[in-house]
């Protein structure tokens, strides 16, 4: 393929290759070590085309989340059923690979900045900067890179935009699913808040289950659901849609709060 091959955002393939490999080995260990990560549904994962594919996940942390699906996904091309185990898998990473992620995350220090070459979207957020409350227009050209990324591979998003729970989906990942008529995979993880801090760099409690389950393919009729409709079924599907607040015991809802609360005061 070449030393210097670019893939879209003109990024080298070599060096993002050795990115991920360099990542991938320094965290396993967190996943599979320190704590264990429990995966379920990886058969879906390798019958997948290699374009035009989205995930959409709950979020709990800024970078642990993203960096377990990179296992995951890795490990489940290599043929692992349901496992991350033995880390030879990223050798030979996926490199058509990227994420969503917040610009001025991404852009807050040397080592968010190497990490964003090994995928990162970056986008504005439209209603946060700089902790801040803000109202802004959309960037056509983040929605622009998106679709590129689409085109070129698979895309990670966390639709909710936050690692709070029970937050409202943001209609722009409704309207990407409209216009670009991806295959839309849901993913719910569970134990990450608990086993790392909130950028997800630090490890924060060891001997914890993390909970790792991919479900199949959502479906939607791009030419007549409405936004709202598509919000829904994404609500549904990584299980962040007020009606799942009732079934979850009150202690739990109040550990949450109190955990976010930390949190935010750690950071």
């Amino acid at each position: 393929m070449g030393v210097f091959k670019k893939n879209p955002f003109g990024h080298y393939q070599f060096l993002k290759k050795w990115l991920i490999r360099i990542f991938g080995v320094l965290t396993h260990r967190r996943y599979r070590g320190y704590n264990e990560l429990q995966i379920e549904g990886s058969e879906i994962i390798k019958n997948l085309p290699d374009t035009n594919v989205l995930f959409v996940s709950n979020h709990q942390t800024y970078f642990a989340d993203v960096t377990a699906m990179f296992h995951v996904f890795n490990a489940s091309l290599s043929g692992r059923v349901d496992s991350i185990k033995n880390v030879g898998y990223i050798w030979q990473p996926k490199l058509n690979i990227y994420y969503v992620a917040a610009k001025e995350t991404m852009k807050a220090g040397l080592l968010t900045r190497i990490m964003a070459y090994a995928g990162a979207i970056t986008v504005e957020r439209t209603w946060r900067a700089k902790g801040q409350e803000v109202k802004r227009d959309v960037n056509p050209n983040d929605t622009q890179n998106i679709g590129t990324a689409l085109n070129d591979g698979w895309v990670i998003t966390f639709p909710q935009g936050t690692t709070k729970p029970f937050k409202p989906i943001r209609k722009g990942t409704a309207h990407i699913i409209k216009n670009h008529k991806p295959i839309v995979i849901p993913i719910v993880i569970d134990g990450f808040r608990r086993s790392f801090d909130k950028k997800g760099l630090r490890i924060k409690k060891r001997g914890i289950l993390q909970t790792f389950q991919i479900k199949e393919p959502l479906e939607f009729d791009y030419e007549n659901d409405s936004i709202e409709e598509i919000v829904k079924k994404l609500e549904y599907a990584i299980e962040q849609h007020p009606s799942f607040l009732k079934v979850i015991p009150s202690e739990e809802i109040q550990a949450m709060e109190d955990l976010n609360e930390q949190r935010r005061f750690g950071y």
